[in-house]
């Protein structure tokens, strides 16, 4: 299990960098990003949720394979947009609302440096734009107007306090 980074860590503002080694130590850090996202109950992790950064994340939406999007690129996205909930594990507690195009296409590599596409629509399309604004250092929040996205804050270290004052 890996640790999950939360609001106000650095390392979720920043640029990633590419993945250039397809080895073993790849190959580890997947299935632990695997593993720490299934035990949170997540549907996608990025790398620099847990303090990686490199362009590198996972997903598993119930029901639909686990697989592994390194060095993606969203090359083509839909006209159409669709607002859905979206939460996130390194801003644990809080949903909001965001608009992203209905589809997309991303090509990534897998652990082998493989290159694949995906056409993706629903929640595997949102999924993909949730964790590839990751690698760009966006959060959710960050997607929306400063008035949400301050509550959205506000919500989060409310949240977190009262979680800081049951553990004692």
């Amino acid at each position: 299990m890996l640790d999950i980074y939360t609001l106000g860590e650095e390392v979720l503002q920043e640029k990633c960098q590419k993945v250039t080694k397809f080895d073993n130590a790849l190959k580890i850090l997947v299935d632990a990003m695997f593993e720490t996202m299934d035990e949170a109950d997540g549907v996608g992790l990025a790398a620099p949720q847990v303090g990686v950064t490199q362009r590198l994340f996972v997903i598993h939406i119930r029901g639909g394979e686990k697989r592994a999007y390194i060095n993606p690129q969203i090359i083509e996205t839909s006209i159409e947009t669709s607002t859905d909930e979206e939460g996130c594990l390194s801003v644990p507690g809080v949903w909001h609302d965001v608009q992203r195009p209905s589809r997309v296409t991303v090509q990534a590599q897998d652990v082998e440096g493989k290159v694949f596409q995906v056409k993706a629509d629903g929640l595997l399309a949102r999924a993909i734009q949730h964790e590839n604004d990751h690698l760009n250092g966006v959060l959710f929040i960050d997607r929306l107007n400063d008035e949400e996205r301050e509550k959205m804050i506000q919500a989060y270290e409310k949240r977190n306090k009262s979680q800081r004052r049951k553990m004692r």
